[in-house]
Order: structure tokens, then C-alpha cells, then sequence
């Protein structure tokens, strides 16, 4: 009885502080003179990184197993994952460009572990037979170590598309002003804008400029977290592949499960490959990575939502109510 009350303490205090982390980071996103949040926020990542532990190991003691075996300890786990990931910056003290992925990603997962699954998913069951191994621990978290590294880097690729995007109009539309412009026959018109243009120089320059080390950044940061992942991804791969011939008798089955995650692990080795080549960096590469977060979705919801083939113990029903 004490576990479980120590597990709503732990879950309702880390979504409480992630919350609060979440309005910070709204708050200093439109108020940029704000600089004094930005440490709070830093502060409450790490006691939601603490709770959340506090939460797997409280569950794990009293339930006696790791706190793996269902979508809703898995999904806690994904959450723990963000929190980590939004931390290894800190480590090097370099800017922390990770910190408006992790933050939401970690509130969006606990959210819907808490408030989207049925209450009856909450609840801490026997192993079945299938999980009743010591390859659970090591298979299925660097699985979820991979998605959450994956997912993050994913998303820093779809924000480089994004501003490289609006760049794009943005230059397409200053072309076409130009272009107008120089049909024009009024002479004094025609020198006011000139003035304009050269006065606005230093200022597009410098915003083009600041533009530029950003998407370097994403760029740079999405493929060092994407490399993590795929480390990950793969050692989770091997492992599962030697637990599933310990199980089932075979290292390879074609599972559905087991069939995305050799999609996921192809999308992200064409992505790696594509960085070795310096004319496919950044956007073409950012595409390829861009189509792998919508494939990691599809290998750990869409599977477990059709509850087909041997990984059907990881299917879940969502909340009635």
C-alpha cells in the first residue's frame, strides 16, 4: 500500500513540476527579456528526471520486476528518457538547443500515460511467460532509449526543415518585390527603397547570419542524438533477436513488431549514410529523418494498437471516460 501511495506521489510531483517547466519555457518564448527563468526551468527538468526515478524504482521494488512489461511502464520510461537526453548537454555546459524537444516530449508521454491509458494499465501485473527473462531489462531499454533519442533528433531535423522553409518564402518573396520594383517609372519611389534596402543590409545580415548557426546547430545536434539512437536502437535489435531464439525458438520471425523495427533501424542507416556525403547534409538529410519519426510512432503505437503477433502483450486500450 505504501509503493503505490509513493507512485502517485511521485507521478502527480514530477507532472506537476514538468508542467510548470513547460509555462517557463511559453513564458520566456514570448517574453525574451525574462532571462531569470531560464535556471528554474534547468532546475525542475532535473526533480522531474528524480521523481520519475523515484516512481520506476518504488515500482519496481514492489512489484519485483523492472518496470517494463506493460505500455504504461514503458511510457513512464520514455518520459525518464527526454528527461535524461535534456541533461547531456549540460554536461559539456554547451547550449542546451535540446531543451524545446525534451520538455514537451517528456510532459506529452507522461500525459498520456497517466491520463490516456485505462486505469486498469496503471495497475502492476505478473510477467507473462514471454517477459519472464533477463534480457527484458536490457532488450526493451535500449529500445526505448533508442525511440527517445530517435524521436528528438527527428525533431530537431523537421525544425531545421521548417526555418529553412520560411527562409525560402521569405527570399522568394524579397525576389519578386525586386522584380516589381523594377518596373517601376517613379524615380523617387524607386530611390527610397534603394536607401531602405542599403539602411536594412547590416540588419538582414546579421538575422541571416544568427539563421544560419542556428540550423548548423539543429543540424549538428540532430545527428549526434540520432547516432546515440541508433547505437541504441541496434544494441537493442541484437538483444531482442538472442532473447526471441531463447523464447521462441528463432532469432528472426518477421513479426510485425520486429518488421518496423528493421524499418526504423534501414530509415535511420540511410540518414547516417546520407551525412557522409557533404552535398546531402542538412535538408536532404533532415527529410530522411523527418520520415523516421513518423516511423517510430507506427513501430511503438501502431503495432500495439492492432495487438497482433508476438509482441501483442504490449497492445493497450485507451480511457473511456
Amino acid at each position: 500500500m505504501i509503493f503505490a501511495t509513493l507512485e502517485h506521489i511521485f507521478t502527480h510531483i514530477s507532472f506537476s513540476i514538468i508542467s510548470i517547466v513547460i509555462t517557463i519555457y511559453l513564458v520566456t518564448l514570448l517574453v525574451h527579456e525574462i532571462v531569470g527563468l531560464c535556471d528554474p526551468s534547468e532546475k525542475g527538468m532535473i526533480a522531474t528526471f528524480f521523481c520519475i526515478t523515484g516512481l520506476l524504482v518504488t515500482r519496481w521494488i514492489y512489484s519485483r520486476h523492472f518496470p517494463l512489461s506493460d505500455l504504461y511502464e514503458s511510457l513512464m520510461f520514455l518520459s525518464w528518457s527526454f528527461s535524461i537526453i535534456h541533461m547531456v548537454p549540460k554536461i559539456g555546459n554547451h547550449k542546451n538547443d535540446l531543451s524545446a524537444i525534451t520538455a514537451p516530449s517528456a510532459i506529452f508521454t507522461q500525459g498520456f500515460a497517466t491520463s490516456g491509458l485505462s486505469t486498469e494499465m496503471h495497475q502492476s501485473a505478473i510477467l507473462v511467460p514471454a517477459l519472464q527473462s533477463q534480457w527484458l531489462m536490457m532488450h526493451v531499454s535500449m529500445m526505448l532509449l533508442s525511440y527517445a533519442a530517435l524521436l528528438c533528433g527527428s525533431l530537431l531535423s523537421v525544425a531545421l526543415l521548417v526555418i529553412t522553409f520560411r527562409k525560402n518564402i521569405g527570399i522568394f518573396g524579397k525576389s519578386n518585390h525586386l522584380l516589381i520594383g523594377s518596373f517601376s517609372f517613379d524615380e523617387i519611389h524607386y530611390l527610397n527603397e534603394k536607401r531602405n534596402v542599403l539602411q536594412n543590409t547590416s540588419f538582414l545580415s546579421f538575422r541571416n547570419y544568427h539563421r544560419y548557426q542556428l540550423t548548423q546547430r539543429l543540424d549538428h545536434w540532430s545527428y549526434r542524438v540520432i547516432s546515440l539512437g541508433f547505437t541504441f536502437l541496434t544494441i537493442g535489435i541484437l538483444s531482442g533477436a538472442v532473447w526471441a531464439n531463447e523464447a521462441w525458438g528463432s532469432y528472426w520471425n518477421w513479426d510485425p513488431k520486429e518488421t518496423w523495427a528493421f524499418i526504423t533501424w534501414t530509415i535511420f542507416a540511410i540518414y547516417l549514410h546520407t551525412r557522409t556525403n557533404r552535398s546531402l547534409q542538412g535538408v536532404n538529410s533532415a527529410i530522411v529523418a523527418s520520415m523516421g519519426f513518423l516511423i517510430i510512432w507506427i513501430c511503438y503505437f501502431g503495432v500495439n494498437l492492432l495487438g497482433i503477433g508476438l509482441h501483442s502483450y504490449g497492445s493497450f486500450t485507451l480511457t473511456s471516460n
